[in-house]
């Protein structure tokens, strides 16, 4: 099973979804096909042009779309007017916009978070959900993540990360970082936020990335991951209950469900997946061994497109 090739968009716009904030979108592959929504990590990922290689353009209306504060949206690395109800609002902007009855979400670690939670608010807008590095956006995912838990697989690493916070602040990582990341001197916020995506770039593979600093020579694209990401893990993902996925499966557990996670996932533990799919008794979880968190792992890239192509006869019916 192999990748697509990368196809240009046929269609690309930008829809205002707030007095703020608009958002930038394309659509690849097939305009008759069946509707598959591409929803990005981060938050503050944005998506690339290889993220419509999953699915083949002659079945697939492929949309992607960058979430508000990243990528082509504008503006950029912004947390005002910026919430997780936000973007379930934006997606279901999209929806609308672009005359789709119902659709798959295609949504990998924070885009797993995101996607869950737009299917629990809007069930009968959503046909299929395939679901990858899953994030569970509990507190205690944060602190494994940020706190105290990756950091004993990743000693050297978390110490670098670490240590741009004084020592007076380090009980609470999340919070410090999000005073420097936010901070009105432009050098110190990109400072932070280059050691807050090198903390997360170095996790998300079995195998060190060998041109992670090639990839963080790109400032905008720090930030917007950093201050983003920091400042929904700050508020808890902006949801009351800390539990919210898990404690509303019931409403989703009819949707068609496939789960993807690598067995050596540092960023997210496998045990968010196992929790997801013990609720949602009819998906399907396939564990992949050899493989961490990242789609760059070729195992966790094939289980995504042998998903997809195993939608097809699904959503044929």
């Amino acid at each position: 099973m192999k990748l697509y090739e990368i196809n240009k968009p046929y269609n690309t716009g930008r829809l205002k979804v707030s007095g703020l904030h608009s958002i930038y979108f394309e659509e690849v592959g097939n305009p008759n096909g069946k509707p598959i929504l591409f929803v990005h990590g981060g938050p503050g990922g944005g998506f690339s042009e290889s993220a419509s290689q999953y699915f083949d353009p002659k079945f697939y209306r492929i949309i992607l779309f960058d979430q508000r504060g990243c990528g082509k949206s504008t503006p950029t690395a912004c947390i005002e007017e910026n919430t997780t109800l936000d973007l379930v609002s934006d997606i279901e902007k999209i929806r609308e916009f672009l005359k789709i009855e119902k659709w798959t979400l295609f949504g990998g670690s924070w885009g797993s978070t995101l996607s869950l939670i737009y299917s629990i608010y809007h069930p009968k807008r959503v046909n299929g959900l395939i679901l990858r590095g899953i994030f569970l956006g509990r507190k205690e995912d944060d602190n494994w993540l940020y706190q105290s838990g990756a950091s004993f697989y990743f000693p050297k690493e978390y110490k670098e990360y670490s240590e741009v916070i004084e020592p007076s602040k380090r009980n609470n990582l999340i919070s410090a970082y999000h005073e420097l990341l936010n901070s009105k001197d432009e050098k110190i916020a990109e400072n932070a936020a280059y050691h807050w995506a090198k903390w997360e770039l170095g996790l998300i593979t079995l195998n060190p990335i060998k041109e992670i600093e090639e990839i963080l020579q790109d400032k905008k694209a720090n930030l917007e991951l950093a201050r983003l990401e920091n400042n929904y893990f700050y508020n808890h993902i902006f949801l009351e209950d800390d539990n919210f996925i898990l404690a509303n499966c019931e409403k989703i557990t009819h949707i068609k469900t496939i789960i993807i996670h690598g067995r050596y996932d540092m960023d997210c533990r496998p045990i968010g997946a196992y929790l997801l799919h013990k609720k949602m008794q009819n998906s399907d979880l396939r564990i992949i061994d050899g493989a961490g968190h990242s789609t760059r792992e070729e195992a966790i890239a094939i289980a995504l497109v042998t998903a997809t192509e195993e939608f097809k006869n699904f959503l044929k019916n």
